[in-house]
């Protein structure tokens, strides 16, 4: 009996038209020069160890990189774009029910049209039409819940299975490689990036729609502005239209390839200010397509990973840290600053705008800077 009312309760869901990824850009574009991580090897004799030595330069020096072999099929993957391009061609009237408390620092919902801006003076508009920029969800535990619209609701369960792949499997091996590196136990970053933890960790559906070339040349042909993330870890599902670009150590900006069956992952401030600057919180922005890609809209599928909101922000006691000089036990600024009142901080900051000329640090918290360059 429990077979067949699953059974029929799956059959009720309504028909979602499936997602067909665009074809890339035939473009030779200066593409940013990332490794890969195949993480299909880590449980293999030695594999944990090798991967840390691979990550070790990628977080070090340049805060983004690639993963393959991370367990999620296509299928799914592109059953999550064409959820998010459902909920976000929903009415603007639709969409403004499922707001978020943006003011009170928190991205659980949708945020609208012109919350965040791309130049001083000119509002982000992940969208020229009348829909949404973006639609988060966060983890479908008593802290998060909320309501949503109805086609989340009936896809709840998929949604949430993608979610905890990605919080209780992925990043939880990315965090212990990185533990690794840091000669710290393994499970040791892992604390306080768990599933059940109070956390902002979220899912995103992100849309930037397809500009004129006169809107294009208003935003000068940026559709959002140079900026570090403020969580742990960000993961980018790949999207065929190519806008993502990084800002490299010489102040050059490189676009990142979407490299088939991969995730882009970044790291964000929280894991900088936990290393003292060894892990590389990098800047990077989105930036109009090439010329054959112009006319098509860029769908986004992103997964944000937040720190535990009752996690302080001192540098973590590492071996590594302590022989390059990068921990001590002078006190700094961020040791009684918790996790939660960064990342809640920095929410409620991106709609007073950025730094004041588009450059540059912002303070938001304990003389702890978020970082700017929308050049």
């Amino acid at each position: 009996m429990g077979t067949a009312t699953q059974t029929m309760h799956m059959a009720a869901k309504p028909y979602i038209e499936p997602y067909r990824q665009p074809e890339e850009s035939r473009h030779d574009l200066p593409w940013a020069d990332l490794i890969t991580l195949d993480l299909s090897q880590f449980e293999y004799p030695g594999g944990k160890q090798k991967l840390a030595n691979q990550l070790k330069d990628a977080v070090h020096n340049v805060g983004f990189f690639y993963i393959t072999g991370f367990g999620l099929s296509q299928e799914a993957i592109d059953r999550q774009f064409a959820i998010g391009r459902d909920v976000l061609n929903m009415p603007t009237e639709e969409k403004l029910k499922y707001r978020a408390d943006l003011e009170g620092g928190s991205y659980n919902g949708y945020r609208p049209l012109g919350s965040v801006e791309v130049y001083p003076g000119l509002p982000d508009n992940n969208e020229a039409s009348i829909s949404s920029p973006m639609y988060n969800m966060f983890k479908f535990i008593p802290y998060g819940e909320r309501e949503h619209p109805q086609i989340v609701q009936q896809h709840r369960e998929e949604i949430e299975q993608f979610q905890r792949k990605i919080a209780e499997d992925v990043v939880q091996k990315l965090l212990v490689l990185m533990s690794i590196l840091l000669e710290l136990p393994e499970d040791y970053l892992s604390n306080g990036h768990r599933y059940n933890d109070t956390s902002d960790c979220h899912l995103r559906y992100m849309i930037y729609r397809a500009r004129t070339p006169e809107e294009n040349a208003k935003y000068k042909d940026i559709y959002i502005g140079g900026h570090s993330d403020f969580g742990s870890l960000t993961l980018l599902f790949r999207q065929p239209i190519a806008a993502l670009q990084i800002k490299t150590s010489s102040g050059e900006w490189k676009w990142v390839k979407p490299y088939p069956e991969s995730i882009t992952v970044n790291i964000a401030d929280i894991l900088q200010f936990w290393t003292n600057g060894y892990l590389k919180s990098s800047i990077h922005r989105v930036v109009a397509p090439p010329p054959d890609q112009a006319g098509q809209d860029r769908l986004g599928l992103l997964y944000f990973l937040r720190p535990a909101h009752n996690l302080n922000l001192k540098t973590v006691d590492s071996p590594l840290l302590r022989r390059l000089g990068l921990k001590t036990d002078e006190p700094t600024d961020a040791d009684d600053l918790k996790a939660g009142d960064w990342v809640q901080k920095r929410v409620a900051q991106n709609l007073e705008g950025s730094s004041k000329d588009g450059q540059g640090d912002k303070v938001v918290l304990n003389g702890l800077k978020a970082k700017y360059g929308h050049d």
